[in-house]
């Protein structure tokens, strides 16, 4: 069994839902050395979220932060507003959308579907750099 786990550290980014796949892949070329297993990604943030969605049309994208917005919005009369009008609506859309995501590995690559690919979900106007801890776990080819 093998075991790999690294911190990585995504640029900030702006309001709304980012693919970052990618950014994920090009920090873990062991992963080509796994047969089969499983990678998990946790974000270690409270204003920000994971998850796995359309990595096909940039409209889905879009819509998902209209969407939020419109469910989860800013005018409500919360309590918690010391960092700002945004901050305890990031808080509630974290918690929706969850702070991990686990994905199949098969002979070395992500066994995401066609169409899935891996999000940042920023819920922050003016968000910081991110920080991820991705756990690999794996039989090695």
């Amino acid at each position: 069994m093998t075991w790999i786990q690294k911190e990585i550290t995504l640029r900030a980014r702006s309001r709304g839902f980012h693919l970052v796949t990618r950014d994920i892949l090009s920090e873990l070329p062991e992963l080509a050395t796994i047969r089969v297993g499983l990678l998990h990604v946790f974000i270690q943030h409270t204003s920000a979220s994971l998850g796995i969605n359309e990595n096909a049309d940039p409209d889905v994208q879009v819509d998902l932060e209209m969407a939020f917005s419109k469910i989860v919005s800013e005018d409500f009369p919360y309590v918690h507003t010391m960092e700002g009008p945004d901050d305890m609506p990031a808080h509630i859309k974290a918690a929706m959308l969850g702070s991990s995501v686990t994905i199949p590995i098969t002979d070395g690559r992500l066994n995401l579907g066609t169409w899935q690919g891996i999000y940042l979900c920023e819920h922050r106007n003016h968000a910081s750099r991110r920080r991820l801890v991705v756990t690999v776990q794996g039989e090695a080819r």
